[in-house]
């Protein structure tokens, strides 16, 4: 099982993930994100990204105005910068591009390993490592036909109901 608090396992991925690590670690996101406790999360850390894929980070954030502030004075001068409220969610999120990669920044006031987000990463590595390659590019089939991740994930899997809560409720 990879070590997903760590992104050194980048470095050794496909070309997307190596290119990822390298924009990370050379503009030091992750790095200004520490109070945060960062972690990547989404398709690029688990091989079923596609063209339009991003580079999606969940931090940990107890002071929202803290978050925005930090989040402003790194981040604002990069293309694209934008931070709005998740308002149904009671959190954070900025946008911005850097180095090719359009970058999502989610900031929640739940302990990153237990944010949705990086659940669903951890179910979705485990399926996959059990289904195999064949089930990973039907998944990245269907998202290339418009699927999110989760309902690629319950169509393939049969799952009934909302993809993201049937996701969370398997037991893998």
């Amino acid at each position: 099982m990879i070590n997903f608090l760590d992104i050194s396992y980048l470095k050794s991925g496909n070309e997307k993930q190596r290119n990822a690590f390298q924009v990370l670690t050379s503009n030091r996101i992750l790095e200004k994100l520490a109070d945060f406790q960062p972690i990547l999360v989404g398709t690029i850390p688990i091989e079923i990204d596609i063209e339009t894929s991003d580079l999606d980070i969940v931090c940990y954030v107890q002071n929202s105005e803290d978050f925005k502030r930090i989040l402003s004075s790194h981040f604002q001068d990069e293309q694209y910068f934008l931070i709005s409220e998740v308002k149904n969610l009671c959190a954070l999120k900025a946008k911005l591009v850097i180095g090719g990669f359009e970058i999502e920044i989610f900031g929640q006031n739940i302990p990153v390993e237990k944010q949705d987000a990086y659940r669903h990463m951890l179910t979705e590595h485990k399926i996959l490592i059990d289904k195999g390659e064949d089930f990973r590019q039907k998944i990245i089939a269907l998202k290339n036909q418009g699927f999110k991740t989760e309902p690629a994930f319950a169509k393939l899997l049969a799952l009934k109901g909302d993809a993201y809560k049937a996701m969370l409720e398997l037991d893998v």
